[in-house]
């Protein structure tokens, strides 16, 4: 195991559209999904249940090269689902509960992990709750929280909990409204839950990263986007911001680099890419464009 492998924590589910398609999902696995690519082996500690959805993951996994050591078994509860219905053309969400990620039991994770990631969405119940406090205190490292909330399966209360425990937060400007005051500013919010950074996301405006020191960090979208489709592109910058974070990448290089593979992923249809020459080419521009900083990982 690499000495700054990552540790990835959540939901993984299945969206179910009218049309019967069912799609891999779940900001933690996009997230891991894309870490596996950049070829940081991460363990991804999750829930399914012992149903063809479950089964059907684990063998994504398995094609992709992931470890599934982490993805427990639940013979009770059925793997996550979100049934996405549409009326007048706009969707509507239902992210059935209880699923198996709701019931994540502690996790037998040891050695070194250089970075904690988990969402909110996971957090909804006790149990799952329970299973990442035990990792984080055994653990006992960096944690990334990647905020995600979904009405009604959040409450503010235990949200600011978890930002209490954070290094890192990741958040969008509604979710950034949601649980700051209103007169509160990413500097102040940064200072609030002493943070190391906070990254904020404005959608089509690119995101802004900002730490304690003063230091900010903006980065816009490539010109001309093709959009195909938006979903997952919060959890691929997600990803590469991670990924700065295990190889030391300077915070403006990082942040660009996420920007950009965000940008790439809105092309695509899907929150992830099951062909490996789409993340070699990300790597192969990411030489060109710093050479030197890779060199030096």
């Amino acid at each position: 195991m690499p000495a700054t492998s990552p540790c990835i924590f959540g939901e993984v589910l299945l969206d179910c559209f009218p049309t019967g398609e069912r799609v891999l999902g779940g900001a933690p696995f996009n997230v891991a999904w894309h870490l596996q690519a950049f070829g940081e082996a991460p363990r991804f500690i999750s829930r399914v249940g012992n149903d063809r959805d479950g089964n059907a993951i684990l063998d994504a996994m398995l094609k992709w090269g992931m470890r599934t050591d982490g993805v427990q078994i639940d013979e009770g509860l059925p793997t996550g689902r979100v049934d996405i219905t549409f009326k007048d053309g706009e969707p509507a969400y239902d992210i059935v509960h209880p699923s198996a990620y709701d019931a994540i039991v502690p996790d037998a994770a040891t050695g070194h992990y250089s970075v904690i990631y988990h969402g909110s969405l996971a957090l909804r119940d006790a149990a799952s709750t329970h299973a990442l406090l035990d990792l984080k205190k055994r653990l006992a490292t960096t944690a990334f929280v990647d905020v995600n909330l979904r009405a009604p399966w959040w409450n503010k209360e235990h949200v600011t909990q978890l930002l209490e425990d954070a290094d890192w937060v990741k958040l969008n400007t509604d979710e950034m409204s949601l649980l700051a005051s209103p007169s509160s500013s990413a500097v102040n919010f940064v200072a609030e839950h002493q943070l190391k950074g906070l990254i904020l996301t404005h959608g089509a405006e690119g995101a802004e990263i900002v730490t304690p020191g003063g230091e900010n960090v903006r980065v816009l979208p490539a010109k001309n986007l093709n959009v195909v489709d938006t979903v997952g592109a919060g959890d691929a910058f997600a990803s590469v911001m991670l990924l700065g974070l295990l190889r030391n990448w300077s915070l403006q290089l990082t942040a660009e680099r996420a920007q950009s593979f965000a940008s790439r992923m809105v092309s695509q249809r899907g929150a992830t890419v099951h062909e490996p020459y789409f993340y070699d080419d990300v790597m192969a521009t990411w030489q060109v464009d710093g050479r030197q900083e890779l060199a030096d990982v």
